[in-house]
C-alpha cells in the first residue's frame, strides 16, 4: 500500500507543461475500478457526476458527508492518487473551507480542485476574498503535501465567442494570486480557443488545467499550447448516461 505523502508526491510529479496528464473524471469506486483499469496515472472525481450519481444536482446540494463518504470508497478501491472536486469548501468562512478540506485529506485524498464562483450566487468572489479561503485551503495541504488546483471560472461564466483578451488579463491576475496563496495549480474550465491557452500557458507559471469539452483542441495541440493537465468534468457521466438510457429504451421496448 502506498502511503499518502508518497501519492501525493507522484500526483505533483505528474503535471509537466507541455505534457499533460489525463484525468478522465470518475464519480464512485465503480468507475474509479474501470478508469484504473484503463490505466490511468491518477484518479480525479468531478462534483457534477458525483451529485448527480447520488441523485442531487451541482452546487454543493449533495451533503458534504456523503460526498466525503464517497471520497473514502473511492480511495479505498484503488492504490492510485485521488484528487477530488470539492467546489467552494461548502462555505466562504477560511475556517469553513479549511475544515472541509481538512476532512478529505483524513480520508486520503492528495489534492483538491477549489473554485472561485460564488456558489449558490453568481459571478466570482473579489481576490480579497478568494485569496484568504485560498490561503487556508493551502495550509491544511501543507501537512500531506497535496495538490491545490486553483479553479477560475471566468470562462464559464461566459459564452465562447465573448472569451477575450481582457478575460485573459483577469485569468492571469487571479493565476498569480493563487500562486502566491501557496496553489500548485490553475484551472480554466470553458476556455477552449487555441491562441487563449496558449497565452495564459505562457503566461502562468503554474501548470495549467483544461477541460476536454467539445470544441477545445485535441489533446497534442493542448500539449504543444502548453497545458499540464486535461480532465472531463462531466463528459463521462453525462456520455454514460445517454448510452445506459438508449440501452434500458431498447430492452423495454423489445
Amino acid at each position: 500500500m502506498i502511503d499518502h505523502a508518497s501519492k501525493a508526491q507522484t500526483f505533483h510529479s505528474l503535471h509537466v507543461k507541455g505534457h499533460p496528464v489525463v484525468l478522465y473524471n470518475i464519480w464512485d469506486p465503480g468507475s474509479a475500478k474501470a478508469v484504473a483499469a484503463a490505466g490511468a496515472q491518477a484518479l480525479a472525481t468531478g462534483s457534477a457526476p458525483v451529485a448527480m450519481a447520488f441523485g442531487y444536482a451541482d452546487g454543493e446540494q449533495i451533503p458534504i458527508d456523503t460526498a466525503i463518504d464517497n471520497i473514502r470508497r473511492i480511495v479505498a478501491s484503488t492504490d492510485l492518487p485521488v484528487t477530488v472536486d470539492l467546489e467552494g469548501g461548502y462555505g466562504v468562512p477560511p475556517e469553513t473551507v479549511a475544515t472541509s478540506i481538512a476532512r478529505a485529506m483524513e480520508v486520503g485524498a492528495i489534492g483538491f480542485n477549489f473554485e472561485d464562483q460564488v456558489i449558490g450566487g453568481s459571478g466570482l468572489h473579489d481576490l480579497a476574498v478568494q485569496v484568504p479561503r485560498l490561503e487556508a485551503a493551502c495550509r491544511i495541504a501543507e501537512e500531506v503535501g497535496a495538490f491545490v488546483n486553483a479553479r477560475t471560472d471566468i470562462f464559464l461564466k461566459a459564452p465562447r465567442d465573448r472569451h477575450d483578451r481582457a478575460m485573459l488579463d483577469q485569468a492571469v491576475e487571479r493565476a498569480k494570486a493563487y500562486e502566491q496563496a501557496g496553489a500548485h495549480g490553475f484551472f480554466a474550465p470553458g476556455l477552449a480557443d487555441e491562441a487563449l491557452i496558449g497565452a495564459l500557458c505562457a503566461a502562468v507559471a503554474l501548470p495549467v488545467n483544461i477541460i476536454a469539452l467539445p470544441g477545445v483542441p485535441p489533446r497534442p495541440r493542448l500539449a504543444e499550447l502548453g497545458v499540464a493537465r486535461i480532465s472531463y468534468g462531466s463528459v463521462p457521466w453525462k456520455q454514460m448516461m445517454v448510452w445506459l438510457e438508449t440501452q434500458a429504451r431498447e430492452a423495454i421496448a423489445d
